[in-house]
């Protein structure tokens, strides 16, 4: 008797859950690097991904579809930009932390939604909710707060929202699919990433091939860690509704945040309290109209398919 296959919605929330716990928890990961240079850190993130994704698309037959993405020449100055934008959100996520700033980036990426509505009303044309509205205000209260306890802005967590904000931006209206869109970004930066490697293994400065075989396979383990979970966040975007996503997205940040205070004692002080409690305040005032939203439009539906239909030859 063979086990059935679990519904799509199951398999959907099973998929993008992966991601984003795989996103969560990826702090440890760079803790185990934190004998590297972030720079050299991120230019092997790039190449092996590179070489992991090319692998991949061979394997599904798709390498067709990223040679057609090549040859389009809007599509690559689009990809242009989004891989500088990446590779500056992975340079200072993961030089954040190695020294110890995971609260940081977690606060980024609670701040990172509020900052597409921002993006999608400046960029698209879309008009903000009242809600929405209200929830910007409070992240912005959030901010104030941490930069007057400060003295300074957040500026990791500023720069990693709107590094990650612009680039999802970009993506969003580029017709090119996750995986191949992933494989031309790592195009378009490993030429770079490759000369510094073969200048830092040359000289004798950098860690691959000069500290230990763990750190040279943790190295190259970064390449499948990068690319396996936008793969399972891409298939589950395919078949969970938007508004469950909305919820799953804060998995990464609240797993971050626990192993940064828990697991390496990061201090998370008052300051930090009412700064995340202003962030999660504006993050359920979305998500519930989020929700609403979602079961209006189900409704709606289902009225719909229910009301009967009038043939045309009915005199």
């Amino acid at each position: 008797m063979t086990t059935p296959s679990p519904p799509p919605l199951n398999r959907g929330v099973l998929y993008a859950a992966s991601a984003y716990v795989t996103w969560g928890i990826i702090p440890i990961f760079w803790k185990l690097l934190d004998h590297v240079g972030a720079v050299e850190i991120v230019v092997h993130r790039i190449v092996w991904t590179l070489i992991f994704a090319m692998a991949a698309l061979a394997a599904w037959e798709r390498l067709p579809k990223l040679w057609t993405a090549l040859k389009n020449r809007d599509v690559l100055l689009a990809l242009l930009a989004s891989a500088v934008l990446i590779a500056i959100n992975w340079g200072l996520f993961i030089w954040a932390v190695t020294v110890d700033r995971i609260i940081d980036t977690s606060l980024g990426y609670y701040i990172n939604p509020l900052v597409s509505f921002v993006l999608g009303v400046v960029w698209l044309g879309e008009r903000l909710t009242k809600l929405q509205l209200a929830a910007i205000a409070l992240a912005v209260l959030g901010v104030v707060n941490q930069t007057v306890a400060l003295g300074y802005l957040p500026w990791i967590s500023l720069v990693l929202a709107l590094s990650f904000g612009i680039y999802g931006l970009i993506r969003k209206t580029v017709a090119v699919e996750s995986l191949e869109g992933l494989t031309i970004e790592a195009i378009i930066l490993a030429p770079l990433s490759l000369a510094y490697i073969c200048y830092m293994v040359a000289s004798g400065q950098g860690a691959f091939m000069h500290v230990n075989l763990t750190t040279d396979a943790l190295l190259i383990l970064a390449g499948p860690l990068t690319a396996i979970p936008l793969l399972l966040f891409a298939a589950g975007a395919r078949l969970v509704r938007l508004s469950t996503m909305g919820f799953l997205q804060y998995l990464a940040p609240s797993i971050s945040l626990v192993i940064a205070v828990f697991l390496y004692d990061e201090p998370f002080t008052q300051t930090h309290a009412i700064t995340f409690a202003l962030i999660w305040s504006a993050l359920a005032l979305v998500s519930g109209e989020a929700i609403r939203r979602d079961r209006s439009a189900r409704a709606a539906q289902r009225v719909e398919s229910a009301s009967p239909v009038i043939s045309s030859n009915t005199p």
